[in-house]
């Protein structure tokens, strides 16, 4: 039998909660093999609950050809097995460059629905661990909106200087041509589900920027690396100013040179 799934919790001793999510699971294993072909297993104390919940154990993740899901739910079988069997497949989209505004549609009205996304990076600490509760978020709300994230550091980072995006994770509600910042530092799945559904109304409300144009996102480009590397310009100025020192030290030497007028020669 090939597994391509698993499904796990992520559990302490002596806790109440962690018991009765295996309990549950314990119910729902021959279910889970036989709709899912997926394994059943349990960590106990691994440092693993780090990436994948903010509240510790218990942690019940669900994974999908190695694309984590984090169940936000009570301990009941029935929505444990709903959520699992409806979320096979991982939900949030990947987004690029190439495809951003085709799928999107953002500057132009939102046509395909909104869009809730996450810019990250490859080499983000916080960005992995949000990995399994950004696919709940997903799970949470595909009825009502897409969530999809995008890689600033690689294949999207024209998208990323479109939208001014400078640090990592930053989160953005796109909605009928308008865009929404979730600059809330709760980073669970209630909030993040709260914010695209309703709180984003509380938001600064900001138009959509059209793509930029080769040579604007070049010279873009250039303002953001000068902005994050600040050295540049100390040496620019240093260089300058050292130049026109200079030259101001170069004319004053000649000004102060005493001029010698030659003697005319009787003829």
């Amino acid at each position: 039998m090939s597994v391509t799934e698993i499904s796990g919790t992520v559990s302490k001793k002596d806790c109440e909660q962690c018991d009765n999510f295996e309990n549950e699971l314990t119910h729902l294993r021959e279910d889970l093999v036989d709709t899912l072909n997926a394994w059943v297993v349990k960590a106990v104390s691994s440092p693993l609950v780090r990436l994948y919940s903010p509240n510790k154990e218990p942690a019940l993740v669900f994974f999908r050809h190695g694309s984590p899901l984090l169940y936000d739910g009570p301990a009941n079988d029935e929505l444990i097995l709903h959520t699992f069997t409806e979320n096979k497949e991982p939900i949030v989209r990947e987004l690029s460059d190439d495809n951003f505004e085709h799928l999107t549609q953002a500057s132009s009205g939102a046509t395909t629905g909104d869009w809730f996304v996450m810019f990250y990076t490859t080499d983000c600490v916080e960005c992995q661990r949000l990995q399994a509760r950004w696919e709940a978020v997903g799970a949470k709300l595909r009825t009502r909106l897409n969530v999809a994230r995008v890689n600033r550091q690689t294949v999207g980072a024209v998208t990323a200087r479109r939208f001014g995006v400078w640090e990592v994770p930053t989160f953005i509600f796109f909605r009928q041509g308008y865009m929404y910042r979730y600059n809330i530092h709760k980073y669970d799945v209630a909030s993040f589900t709260s914010f695209a559904t309703d709180w984003y109304k509380n938001a600064r409300k900001e138009t959509v920027p059209v793509p930029k144009s080769p040579f604007d996102d070049f010279m873009q480009m250039i303002v953001d690396y000068l902005r994050d590397n600040p050295w540049i310009w100390k040496i620019g100025f240093g260089s300058v100013g050292f130049t026109v020192f200079s030259i101001y030290i170069i004319i004053s030497k000649l000004k102060a040179k005493p001029v010698t007028k030659k003697s005319k020669k009787n003829t």
